[in-house]
């Protein structure tokens, strides 16, 4: 990958390291940019970077914390999780269709299509008046925001090499340990002051305002670029035909489409089988896993045999390399999902605990990414201590879960869980690009965060499962006669249970 210079040959052109031919347009377009611009560019870029995730941080603390509240406004808290498993399906699905547009357009036009579409979902989600407009909503924001910081990702890999990769990823998201303590008390500042749409509408402020500027100068290197005439030409086509047959082609829209429609028949059993008088034996939901099933071997066939332009090489599909990094991401995602659970007192006090993965983890990377810059070597780093500290961590929650248990047990898991998925997140990066060339940076990056989601989704699928299926029964049990009549609303409504 080219770096950034500031030195001149002798006719006073700028140094330029030759693109990538057979790369497609838009990885030609960034390899461009890089060849153009300064170091003082770069670094203007990672400072309006890090101000970016410092809001994606807030935000997303935030909407953490105000998630079950807004869903219990409802009279709907139970569908807490339900509204989180279709939002993660959807944004792990879209990423591919925005690595495509990051490949074949540019990534300025796909960082600023995120940016659109955050907003508009934040803007739903401060006018939402039923949780059925919130969970819309939230498809908005999951896939503009997710979008948003995966373009941020793939802009890391574009200007860092493999061994400081770690630690730059590390550094530009370590706004997460400021943006962690301020969630709870903005959270609860909304809760008893305006309500929370006002947050919302608050973020749909700050993230174009934040975010636009690194638009900005990423969008002006480029006509830099284009003036100086490094970025290549794009070839016109004379028709629209044409033009439609040219971008099928460049975005592999039969492979996208039968990726995407697999994934998501794949995972929505997951969350409509409790809705099935059946369940998991409803021919709704086997005919959905089956055709899931079908589409997603009939995508490794197509790429394998008849795509003209791969979406995912097919040698890298078989790699073991990223079999495991694509394996591990989603372990790690369904762990946490699947255990973490909230009993604390306040929504500032719990969104407290919720952040202890996040500074640890942040910390821990931070650690584990100059560690791999000295050594250049990750395999260590994860093989003897992340994974060993995650086993440990996950174990250890999933005993202390039970009532009674003393708080700071729970707290001690969840350091241990930091500090290993600090280094794991960093590892499992590193593993799956090492496998690839910078063509394939950016599917690979949506391919590990697509297991990420998905484990994300089942393990949001067993803890809706105890809710569902586990609490009102033992609430029935246990709850004092004279409470009876309340059963519903204490099942619906956080603010009922925690009163």
């Amino acid at each position: 990958m080219a770096q950034p210079t500031n030195e001149k040959d002798s006719h006073g052109n700028t140094n330029q390291t030759p693109l990538d031919q057979k790369a497609q347009l838009g990885i030609q377009n960034i390899e461009a940019v890089t060849t153009v611009w300064s170091t003082k560019s770069l670094v203007i870029a990672y400072v309006l970077m890090w101000l970016i995730y410092f809001v994606e941080g807030l935000l997303s603390g935030t909407t953490t914390a105000l998630n079950p509240y807004i869903t219990s406004a409802f009279a709907s808290h139970s569908l807490t999780p339900t509204v989180g498993i279709v939002s993660s399906i959807i944004g792990g699905v879209t990423n591919f269709t925005i690595a495509k547009i990051l490949d074949v357009f540019g990534r300025p036009q796909g960082f600023l299509l995120c940016i659109i579409i955050a907003v508009i979902g934040l803007v739903m989600m401060a006018a939402c008046k039923s949780v059925e407009a919130y969970a819309a909503a939230q498809v908005f924001y999951t896939v503009g925001n997710t979008g948003l910081q995966y373009t941020l990702g793939v802009f890391i890999a574009d200007t860092s090499s493999l061994k400081n990769r770690g630690l730059m990823q590390a550094i530009a998201t370590s706004p997460n340990m400021i943006t962690c303590w301020l969630a709870g008390p903005l959270s609860s500042g909304f809760l008893s002051g305006p309500g929370w749409p006002w947050a919302f509408g608050m973020f749909s402020i700050l993230v174009p305002a934040f975010s636009v500027p690194l638009w900005v100068l990423l969008f002006w290197h480029y006509l830099k670029a284009r003036k100086m005439q490094v970025v290549p030409e794009r070839k016109e086509q004379t028709s629209l035909w044409q033009s439609a047959v040219y971008y099928c082609r460049e975005f592999d829209a039969v492979g996208l489409i039968l990726l995407s429609a697999g994934v998501a028949l794949f995972l929505l059993p997951f969350n409509l089988y409790a809705l099935q008088a059946k369940g998991w034996t409803s021919p709704l939901i086997i005919c959905l896993l089956v055709f899931g099933f079908i589409l997603i071997i009939a995508f490794v066939l197509w790429e394998r045999f008849w795509a003209p332009i791969t979406f995912i090489p097919y040698n890298l599909l078989k790699d073991r390399t990223l079999s495991g990094a694509c394996l591990l991401s989603f372990t790690m995602f369904f762990s946490y999902f699947c255990w973490f659970s909230r009993q604390w007192s306040s929504v500032t006090n719990a969104s407290y605990v919720m952040q202890i993965n996040t500074v640890g983890s942040v910390l821990c990377a931070i650690g584990a990414g100059a560690l791999i810059h000295y050594t250049g070597r990750f395999k260590p780093v994860c093989v003897f201590f992340g994974i060993p500290v995650s086993i440990l961590g996950v174990g250890l929650l999933a005993y202390f879960r039970r009532p009674g248990t003393g708080i700071g047990y729970v707290v001690m898991c969840q350091i241990f869980i930091a500090l290993s998925s600090g280094t794991l997140v960093i590892c499992d990066e590193i593993a799956a690009l090492s496998a690839g060339s910078h063509q394939h940076v950016a599917v690979t990056l949506a391919t590990i965060g697509l297991f990420g989601n998905v484990g994300g989704a089942i393990g949001l699928t067993v803890v809706a499962a105890i809710w569902q299926a586990v609490f009102p029964k033992a609430l029935a049990m246990y709850l004092p006669v004279e409470e009876l009549p309340n059963l519903l609303s204490i099942y619906a409504d956080i603010t009922t249970q925690l009163s």
